[in-house]
């Protein structure tokens, strides 16, 4: 395990996928991340590459060929990230094509994950490397997993999502046996500016929206206010989740969504898709705030 500190924050990066795993004050002791109960859910923030969602069938289509991909793609599950730079507020960790990941995606890439710890706030960055002699296609995603109820005299219901700007964006409905978009919406903003969160909100599985006006998003408690923002300016879309009647609710910046129900399976047309020329980088970032009246 990897920690960033200062004097506010610590946070704790586990190897395998460099996934973000821990998120405490300093002087209080407060956890504000998932702790990861395989009860429910046992992941706490897992990075999304080379897709987001769910492929139809698993499978997509380049040059003809299939490659089978398993849903938020294999980085999240990788043991072979390596340190890049390391320092008491910044880590840098990547994964490389190889034989392995050839396999099931046929593009030469480097993927790099960068956590900064700047005060109350914690910088997520990817950063794609075209290392192919041809155009890849890829995207990429957060999946952070908050702890909620954070106080032990709350409940689920004790807590709103409360966005930027006035919303009415409606959700895109998955198919719940395929994890497909069904092409289907729902109207969510029953407040203009909030979602309130309750038992059942995440009965049919993730809010997923492409067409919000807000570049970030609280959670907010009615009885100790604002707890944490996400930031999230450099990606068209957001997914919300969590499993029903967990304690957690996942904010997820995505570049990339599920497949459709009638897509063509061919990845360089799947919605959301990042075609990268080769000797070029992409980079996205966002960024986790916790407030400060709840570390000082």
């Amino acid at each position: 395990m990897f920690t960033l500190k200062n004097d506010l924050l610590e946070i704790a990066i586990h190897p395998t996928g460099a996934e973000l795993q821990k998120i405490s004050a300093v002087k209080n002791g407060l956890e504000f991340m998932w702790d990861g109960n395989p009860e429910f859910w046992n992941s706490h923030a897992p990075n999304l590459f080379p897709i987001v969602g769910s492929l139809k069938e698993d499978l997509f289509l380049y040059n003809n060929t299939s490659y089978n991909l398993g849903r938020h793609g294999f980085a999240r599950h990788s043991d072979a990230f390596t340190i890049t730079e390391k320092s008491d507020n910044r880590l840098t960790l990547k994964l490389s094509a190889s034989e392995e990941t050839l396999q099931n995606y046929p593009f030469k890439f480097e993927f790099l994950v960068t956590y900064e710890l700047v005060e109350n706030q914690i910088k997520i960055t990817y950063t794609v490397n075209n290392s192919d002699d041809k155009t890849i296609y890829f995207s990429v995603g957060g999946h952070p997993a908050f702890k909620c109820p954070l106080f032990p005299d709350e409940t689920y219901s004790d807590y709103t999502l409360r966005f930027e700007r006035h919303e009415n964006s409606e959700t895109h409905l998955l198919n719940l046996k395929t994890g497909l978009l069904n092409l289907q919406t729902e109207p969510v903003f029953k407040i203009p500016k909030a979602i309130a969160l309750h038992d059942h909100i995440f009965d049919k599985d993730a809010l997923v929206f492409k067409d919000l006006k807000s570049n970030h998003v609280t959670l907010n408690s009615k009885n100790h206010g604002d707890i944490v923002s996400v930031y999230f300016e450099d990606f068209p879309f957001l997914g919300i989740w969590a499993k029903p009647k967990a304690h957690f609710v996942c904010i997820e910046p995505w570049q990339g969504v599920a497949d459709s129900e009638n897509s063509t399976q061919i990845l360089k047309d799947k919605e959301g898709i990042v075609a990268l020329a080769n000797n070029k980088a992409y980079s996205a970032s966002y960024s986790i705030e916790i407030h400060k009246r709840h570390i000082a």
